[in-house]
C-alpha cells in the first residue's frame, strides 16, 4: 500500500491510499480510499506507518 498524490486541474490534488497488485501478468493498482480531507500532517504520518515506520516517538 502506498499514497499517491493526483494532480487535479484547478483543484487541490488528490490524495489516494493505492495497492498494487498482479493480474494476468500485468501490474494493476487498485484505489482503496480517498484519504484528501485529511490534514496534510497525518497524510504524513500516513506514509511513514505504511513504510514500517513508528506510530508514536518514543519519549524515553
Amino acid at each position: 500500500m502506498y499514497i499517491e498524490r493526483i494532480p487535479n486541474r484547478n483543484s487541490p490534488p488528490a490524495v489516494l491510499l493505492r495497492e498494487s497488485y498482479g493480474e494476468d501478468g500485468k501490474v494493476r493498482n487498485r484505489t482503496l480510499g480517498n484519504v484528501s480531507k485529511l490534514p496534510s500532517e497525518k497524510v504524513d504520518d500516513l506514509k511513514i506507518l505504511l513504510k514500517g515506520g513508528k506510530a508514536v516517538e518514543d519519549f524515553f
